[in-house]
C-alpha cells in the first residue's frame, strides 16, 4: 500500500495504458465477431494501441488528471475525463486519415474510445469509493483512540442551532479540532427538524431541553449558532443557558463566517447586552438627515464613550464637516482613524482643546461656524468628583456654560446636551453638577436664537469606567468580583441605542426640552455580576467570589429618569419623553454661578463643606447621601441591616477601592 501511495502516478498511468489496450483489442473482437486476429490485422492493432498510448496520455496529460487527488474527484473531474477521450479519439481519427488508414478502421476507434472513457471513470470511482471507506475506517479508529487516550482534554460541545452557520461550524471542527472539540450533538427550535441529523450530528431536542442534554453528556461549552434570531429569543436562550452551568460563545453570521479565515477568531464570548434582550431601535432617518446633511456638526468630548460613537453615527448622515473636540489626544486619535479609514472622503477634523478655555472655544466656533453641537464632554465619575468637587465644577458647570455661550454668539442652530439620569435629585457632586448644566442650557433657550436641549439617559454598557468591563477583568483574574450593594440597581442601554435616540431627540427638538430616553427595566448590578460569572462557565461564591463592598460616597440605590416637580409627556417616538421645563431665569442663575466662580478663584478644595453648600443653594434638589435619602421608602424594610452596617464602617476603606470599584 505505502509503495502504491508513493508512486500513485505511475500505477495509475499504467493501468491506463491497460485499458487502452483492452478496450481497442475488445473493440476490434466486437465488430469482427471473433476472439482471433489475423497477421495483419494484428500488425495494424499494435501500431493503433501504441500510437493511441502516447495520445491519450499525452492529453490527459494535458488535462492534468493525474494531479487529482482521487478520494476528492467529482461529476466536473468526470467530465474532463470524458472530454479527454473525446478529444483523443478525434485525434487517433484525424491521424488515421492523414497517414493513408494505416490504423483500424474508424469504428474500431470510436467503440474503442467509448470503452476507454467508461473503464478510465468506472476504476476510478471504485477507488474513490474504497479510499473513502478506508479513511473512515481510519477516522473512526482514530477517534475510538481518543476517546480512550484523550477523553479528559477534549470538550463535549452543544451546539445551538441547524442552519448554514452551524453547517459551517461542524465542517470546521470535524477536520480541524476532532482532537479539541466532541460535539454531542444540535438544539433546534424546529420540532420537524429533531431527531433528525446535519452532518451527521444528531439534533437532540428544542431549547427546553437544553439542561437536560447538558447534565447527560456532561457539557463543557456550548455554541450558540444562529444568526437570524430575534434579540428577545437570544436573550431566553441565553438565559435558558445559564442554568446549565457551561460557558456559552456566540458565533457571528453565516456571511461573516464564510469571509473568515479563521471561524475560531470569530468567537465572542456572551455579552450582558445579549441579555438585555432589547429589538432593534427604529429611527426616523430622514428626518435625521434632513438636519445633518451638509451641515458642519461639532462633537465636544468626541474621543469619548458617548462622543465616539456620536461621531460614527453623524458621519453616516453625510455632514459637510465633523469636527471633534477633546482634551485626551489618545482617544481623539484613534475615532479619527477609525473615521477616516471607513470615510476616507469625509470631511473630518480633530481638535485638541478644553471646553474650558473660552478663547479657544471662541476660535473654533469662529472658523467652523457650526450648525449643530453636541456637548458629551464632561467628568463623569462619582467618587472621583467627590474627592475633587471643584474639577467637576470647573469641566462639567463652566464649560457647559462656555460652549453655551459660543453656541448663541455664533448663531448654532441646535445645540444638545448629554445629560444623566445622576442629574435627577443628586446626592453626589457629579450628579448636581450635570443637573446644573440642564438649568443652564434650559434658561439659556430662553434669551437665544439658538435652540438648546437635553437628552437624560441612564448607564451605557461598555463605556469608560462602566460596570460591566470591570466585571469581566475581575472574572479573567479569578475574582472577586465588587458589587457596591446587593440591592443597587441601574437603568442600562447599550452605546448605539443611546446614541441613535439622542440623534432622534435632537431632530425633533424645539428648545427647552430635556428628553428622558425609555432606559427599560432596572437591571440590578448584583444579578448582572451573578449572569457574566455563569456565562463564564462558572459558578458564582464558588469558583468566582462576589464581594459586597458598601456603597461608595454620594452613590445611590437608585436612580431616577425623572425629577418628582417634573411630569412627563410622549413624542412621536415611543422610547423617547420630554420633561416638564422649569422655570428658570438666565439673570438668576448667571448670579448663583458667579458663586461658585469664586470658589474657583478661591482654590476652595480643601473645604468640600463650602462647595457642597454652595451647590445645594442653586441646585436646590441636591441633597447629602444618608440612608433616607438615597433608599426608597418602599425598599427600607427589604435591605439588611447588617450592609447599611457595613456602609458606615467602611466609608473609609469605600473612598480607597472607589478607583478600582465599578462606576455604576
Amino acid at each position: 500500500m505505502n509503495f502504491i501511495r508513493k508512486h500513485r502516478n505511475v500505477c495509475l498511468r499504467m493501468m491506463d495504458i491497460l485499458i487502452i489496450a483492452i478496450s481497442y483489442y475488445g473493440a476490434k473482437v466486437l465488430l469482427s465477431n471473433s476472439l482471433f486476429i489475423d497477421n495483419e490485422q494484428i500488425f495494424r492493432l499494435c501500431l493503433t494501441i501504441g500510437v493511441a498510448i502516447v495520445v491519450y496520455g499525452v492529453i490527459l496529460q494535458i488535462f492534468r488528471t493525474y494531479k487529482n487527488m482521487t478520494r476528492y474527484e467529482n461529476g466536473i473531474d468526470y467530465l474532463i475525463y470524458v472530454l479527454a477521450c473525446v478529444i483523443s479519439c478525434v485525434t487517433m481519427i484525424f491521424l488515421h486519415i492523414v497517414t493513408g488508414r494505416r490504423f483500424v478502421e474508424i469504428r474500431a476507434t470510436i467503440l474503442a474510445s467509448i470503452l476507454i472513457s467508461t473503464m478510465i471513470i468506472g476504476y476510478r470511482v471504485v477507488l474513490r469509493a474504497l479510499l473513502t471507506i478506508k479513511h473512515r475506517l481510519e477516522e473512526t479508529a482514530d477517534e475510538e483512540k481518543d476517546k480512550v487516550k484523550n477523553s479528559t482534554d477534549k470538550k463535549n460541545v452543544l451546539v445551538i442551532g441547524a442552519g448554514e452557520g452551524t453547517k459551517i461550524l461542524l465542517g470546521t471542527l470535524r477536520s480541524s479540532m476532532k482532537d479539541t472539540y466532541n460535539v454531542v450533538g444540535l438544539v433546534d427550535d424546529n420540532v420537524n427538524k429533531v431527531k433528525y441529523a446535519i452532518s451527521g450530528y444528531k439534533i437532540l431536542g428544542t431549547r427546553n431541553d437544553i439542561p437536560r442534554i447538558c447534565s447527560e453528556n456532561h457539557v463543557d461549552l456550548i455554541f450558540f449558532a444562529i444568526s437570524n434570531i430575534s434579540n428577545t429569543d437570544r436573550r431566553k436562550i441565553l438565559e435558558i443557558c445559564q442554568e446549565t452551568g457551561c460557558k456559552v460563545r456566540i458565533l457571528p453570521g453565516t456571511k461573516e463566517l464564510i469571509k473568515s479565515k479563521s471561524l475560531m477568531q470569530n468567537f465572542r464570548n456572551v455579552e450582558i447586552e445579549d441579555l438585555l434582550g432589547r429589538e432593534p431601535i427604529k429611527l426616523e432617518n430622514k428626518s435625521i438627515e434632513k438636519l445633518i446633511k451638509d451641515k458642519v456638526v461639532l462633537v465636544t468630548g468626541g474621543g469619548g464613550s458617548i462622543g465616539s460613537e456620536l461621531c460614527r453615527q453623524i458621519i453616516k448622515f453625510n455632514p459637510e464637516r465633523l469636527v471633534m473636540v477633546d482634551i485626551y489626544e489618545n482617544n481623539l486619535y484613534s475615532i479619527e482613524q477609525e473615521l477616516r479609514f471607513n470615510y476616507p472622503d469625509k470631511n473630518i477634523d480633530a481638535i485638541i482643546a478644553s471646553v474650558r478655555d473660552k478663547k479657544r472655544l471662541d476660535e473654533i466656533f469662529a472658523e467652523y461656524k457650526p450648525y449643530l453641537v453636541f456637548h458629551a464632554a464632561a467628568h463623569k465619575h462619582v467618587p472621583l468628583m467627590e474627592v475633587s468637587p471643584l474639577e467637576a465644577i470647573k469641566n462639567n458647570v463652566f464649560g457647559t456654560y462656555n460652549v453655551v455661550n459660543c453656541a448663541d454668539e455664533f448663531d448654532v442652530k441646535r445645540f444638545i446636551l448629554i445629560s444623566t439620569d445622576k442629574a435627577v435629585n443628586p446626592t453626589n457632586i457629579m450628579g448636581a453638577t450635570k443637573r446644573l448644566c440642564e438649568m443652564i442650557v434650559q434658561a439659556k433657550n430662553k434669551v437665544s436664537k439658538t435652540e438648546y436641549a437635553a437628552v437624560r439617559f441612564g448607564n451605557v454598557l461598555g463605556s469608560n469606567g462602566s460596570v460591566v468591563p470591570l466585571f469581566k477583568k475581575q472574572i479573567e483574574m479569578g475574582g472577586p468580583v465588587t458589587v457596591t450593594h446587593k440591592e443597587i440597581t441601574r437603568f442600562f442601554m447599550t452605546i448605539p441605542e443611546a446614541v441613535s435616540l439622542v440623534l432622534q431627540a435632537m431632530s425633533g427638538a424645539e428648545g427647552g426640552e430635556i428628553f428622558v430616553l425609555d432606559m427599560g427595566e432596572p437591571v440590578k448590578i448584583y444579578d448582572m455580576a451573578e449572569k457574566l460569572i455563569r456565562l463564564s462557565g462558572l459558578e458564582p461564591n464558588v469558583d468566582i467570589q462576589i464581594k459586597v463592598t458598601g456603597l461608595r460616597p454620594g452613590e445611590k440605590l437608585y436612580e431616577e429618569l425623572l425629577m418628582s416637580e417634573e411630569g412627563l409627556t410622549e413624542t412621536k417616538h415611543d422610547k423617547i419623553h420630554i420633561a416638564k421645563p422649569m422655570n428658570i431665569n438666565m439673570d438668576m442663575l448667571n448670579g448663583k454661578l458667579e458663586k461658585l466662580q469664586h470658589l474657583l478663584d478661591n482654590n476652595v478644595n480643601e473645604d468640600k463643606r463650602v462647595i457642597k453648600d454652595t451647590i445645594k443653594d442653586i441646585v436646590p434638589t441636591y441633597r447629602e447621601p444618608n440612608a433616607e435619602n438615597y433608599i426608597r421608602k418602599e425598599d427600607l424594610n427589604e435591605i439588611e441591616t447588617t450592609q447599611v452596617e457595613n456602609t458606615e464602617t467602611n466609608n473609609s476603606d469605600c473612598e480607597k477601592k472607589s478607583a478600582a470599584t465599578a462606576t455604576v
